[in-house]
């Protein structure tokens, strides 16, 4: 994940780091603002490096210099569309991102539609901005006002000292500055029951998981999975295992728990390298606090699922 955050119609740079700053916690390896010289408005990025660490440094510039992009997400598909767009466009990084930007350069808005993945971005274009969020809303972003300036971040702490209402970014739309909120995308309907044999739908099923794991397997630094010995989650990484040679799996319960027991027989069988971490009812009450505010969600199925995750992060970091 990345933190973006910024400002339009107001270019206070001073007010978009602190609201960076709010984020960073999201972007621990980079930091980068834009300032646009001929409208008022900032952009700010913390980046956690996922795709070309060493050059992919947000703001990325766009063939003018008073346009700019901010994201955060993977493009599933940049590398195909990136093949297509190369003979018009000079690329300056291998990021994922930066294929967004060229597409944008070449399609505009319309372009979005194209793109296959996770992410929240926003493009500075001269006078216009461009904000999106990804079809079904994987990467957080919201939005307030500020007297007559237009504020967004990825996380409502960065927004929660200067606006007085909050609200989310939909899903599948983007935003023109000038044209207003736009959806590109609709939850499709379902399609006719189908009578397959057995086998057929097996074989479905497996393809569809398969494609969707694979493409999500796209980094250029080391990838791990979350493993609790269940059905989902051995399946998944069942599947990435083929395609990884070293999968680092990560598991957290309390001692004595049959998850663990269960992941270490799966990580055994797949031959992931696996971590372990026992967490005590203790620490979890102890961590509570903090979990909540960085996931700013009171939501008891999200809270019992970002425990683990939390812990895994907390420990790492603690070595």
């Amino acid at each position: 994940m990345c933190g973006i955050v910024g400002i339009w119609n107001q270019g206070d740079r001073e007010l978009a780091q602190s609201m960076m700053d709010l984020v960073g916690h999201r972007g621990p390896d980079a930091e980068g603002i834009f300032v646009n010289s001929k409208y008022p408005g900032v952009l700010g990025h913390r980046r956690l490096s996922i795709m070309d660490p060493k050059g992919g440094d947000q703001p990325i510039y766009g063939t003018d210099p008073n346009r700019a992009i901010i994201a955060n997400g993977e493009i599933y598909n940049f590398r195909d569309l990136r093949s297509k767009l190369v003979t018009d466009h000079q690329f300056l990084t291998n990021s994922d991102t930066e294929v967004i930007l060229r597409n944008y350069e070449s399609e505009g808005v319309e372009g979005i539609v194209k793109l296959d993945g996770m992410y929240a971005f926003a493009i500075a274009d001269e006078e216009h901005l461009i904000l999106a969020r990804d079809a079904i809303g994987i990467k957080p972003l919201y939005y307030g006002y500020q007297e007559n300036a237009l504020l967004f971040a990825s996380e409502m702490k960065a927004l929660a000292p200067l606006c007085d209402e909050i609200s989310e970014f939909p899903p599948g739309h983007y935003f023109h500055s000038q044209k207003g909120l736009s959806a590109f995308y609709t939850v499709p309907e379902l399609l006719p029951q189908q009578d397959l044999k057995l086998e057929e739908g097996i074989t479905q099923i497996r393809q569809t998981l398969e494609e969707a794991i694979v493409k999500r397997l796209m980094s250029d630094v080391p990838l791990g999975a979350f493993l609790s010995g269940g059905l989902d989650s051995s399946i998944i990484t069942a599947i990435a295992k083929k395609y990884q040679k070293e999968l680092h799996t990560f598991s957290v319960g309390v001692e004595g728990s049959r998850d663990l027991e269960a992941a270490r027989r799966v990580a055994s069988y797949l031959g992931t390298i696996h971590h372990e971490y026992i967490i005590t009812p203790e620490e979890i009450i102890a961590k509570l606090p903090e979990i909540i505010y960085y996931l700013e969600s009171y939501d008891l199925d999200l809270i019992r699922s970002a425990i683990p995750c939390y812990s895994t992060l907390d420990n790492r970091e603690g070595q």
